[in-house]
């Protein structure tokens, strides 16, 4: 019995320990502010987040039925944004651990994971009362907890990936894009942004009212603006430390 706790321990001791994981550059706290051995762990579990990941994905495309169903086809690739945020940090563990790992993945990862990480607990406190007038109290915490999870597998991505500027300009484009049709100038019809408690669908064409959307835009481009930030400014440390 005592044998069968020491080698639990002992493998339990292992998932924090980073032995066979990639070293870690030096990087200040505010670009790598996770403790090290919170980043081993998620790299020692990768797999187990995969599939994390993966159910969430397919959660999210459930949640979001309701707003597929009021959006024109074309839109459908730009509506569900945690869902495919999910998808990009599966993807992107799940390829560098079969060492195949894509940079392009990688910077969609830690975009989606920063600004849906973070956009969603905002838009959740700011509108706290509207979601919470239709969402259970246990529905709430689950997304506000999930989402903010999110973030924190955001900063394990830097100690497998470079965030060379080729690949960045690909998620800026990407997320930018999300930017423009979700809030500006959609692709048809209103914008395609998750829906907010003070929206409705009448006639099937669904209703934006000011200050919510206003709001809700200003997050998703400051947020898009900083993960762009974030990933340069850690490629910039890297090669300095080089």
């Amino acid at each position: 019995m005592s044998s069968g706790s020491e080698s639990a321990a002992g493998y339990v001791a292992t998932l924090f320990d980073g032995v066979g994981l990639p070293d870690a550059d030096p990087l200040p706290r505010w670009l790598a502010p996770l403790p090290r051995p919170v980043e081993n762990l998620g790299l020692s579990l990768a797999w187990a987040v995969v599939v994390t990941n993966l159910v969430g994905t397919a959660f999210g495309f459930w949640y979001y039925r309701f707003q597929f169903a009021a959006e024109p086809l074309v839109a459908w690739p730009l509506v569900p944004d945690s869902p495919v945020a999910t998808f990009f940090i599966a993807l992107s563990l799940a390829l560098w651990k079969l060492g195949r790992s894509n940079e392009v993945v990688n910077a969609l990862a830690f975009f989606g994971c920063w600004k849906l990480g973070l956009w969603t607990p905002f838009v959740l406190v700011a509108f706290a009362d509207g979601f919470l007038a239709t969402t259970p109290v246990p529905m709430y915490i689950f997304l506000l907890g999930s989402h903010l999870m999110m973030v924190v597998e955001a900063f394990v991505i830097h100690r497998y990936s470079d965030f060379p500027v080729g690949a960045v300009a690909v998620a800026v484009a990407w997320y930018g894009l999300n930017d423009l049709v979700d809030y500006f100038l959609p692709l048809v019809g209103t914008p395609h942004h998750t829906l907010l408690p003070s929206q409705r669908i009448v006639d099937g064409a669904i209703t934006h009212v000011s200050p919510n959307h206003e709001l809700a835009a200003a997050g998703a481009v400051v947020l898009t603006l900083t993960a762009t930030f974030l990933t340069l400014a850690t490629r910039v440390k890297k090669l300095e430390s080089r």
